[in-house]
């Protein structure tokens, strides 16, 4: 039904018209969803469900935010880390309405392909800031669309300010080596090889974390498990923290 929905509402409106009412159409979708079972932590709805979507994914339905997000702002909240420069690559509609409007932080959102709303455009692998620049940098299921990754793990570690966080996350293989194949450029040859057609490899834990120490990063490995009926619908993933 969700699905449907988006659909219908991508065909009918604007991006830009259905950015600017974008939650006021979902509290439309969402009334039947109200009740009391779960809780979103990103927008405080209280539900009866989430929406599972076609890859199991828990996707709330009043602020569209996956289970990966609820788990990041989880940790950002957590630990206080919203506070001073952020970096923030593609982020989700959900967190960057909530960061954006955060007046005692600097928030710096951006998207390259211009898919998310973000205040800039700036390549990963050579971005536009000065060194030192940032407390704090996001950084999820981004790499894994960069072919020059190397080079982005290096500008993510100049422009981390000395002890700041780079939080970074994305979609995981088993094993430690990383699986990537520069002759494998068809959206329907890399949706085989790696699992979306934009993908350009499927790092494991251990091969990301390697690549980027030799950056320059340290790394510490955050692995969630997800919780029997946990009321704000977190999965299991991993999150790693690469400090400067």
């Amino acid at each position: 039904m969700y699905s449907v929905f988006k659909k219908l509402a991508k065909r009918l409106l604007p991006k830009k018209l259905l950015y600017k009412h974008e939650t006021f159409l979902r509290s439309v979708f969402a009334f039947h969803y109200r009740g009391k079972i779960y809780q979103c932590n990103t927008c405080n709805h209280s539900l009866k469900s989430f929406v599972e979507l076609d890859d199991h994914d828990l996707l709330c339905p009043f602020c569209g935010s996956r289970a990966r997000t609820r788990r990041l702002y989880s940790i950002l909240k957590e630990n206080a880390l919203i506070k001073g420069d952020i970096l923030h690559f593609s982020p989700s509609r959900s967190l960057y309405r909530i960061l954006n409007a955060d007046k005692n932080i600097t928030y710096h959102s951006t998207d390259f392909e211009d898919e998310f709303i973000a205040q800039f455009q700036y390549d990963i692998t050579n971005i536009p800031c000065d060194d030192d620049s940032f407390d704090l940098i996001i950084c999820y299921h981004i790499l894994e669309h960069i072919i020059e990754d190397t080079e982005a793990m290096k500008e993510l570690y100049r422009v981390l300010k000395p002890g700041g966080l780079c939080l970074i996350q994305t979609p995981f293989k088993e094993g430690n080596d990383i699986y990537e194949d520069y002759s494998i450029i068809s959206e329907e040859e890399r949706l085989k090889a790696f699992g979306q057609e934009d993908h350009v490899r499927v790092y494991s834990v251990h091969g990301l974390k390697e690549r980027l120490e030799k950056a320059g990063f340290t790394i510490e490995i955050q692995s969630f498990s997800e919780e029997k009926n946990n009321r704000e619908g977190f999965l299991s993933e991993t999150v790693l923290e690469a400090r400067k």
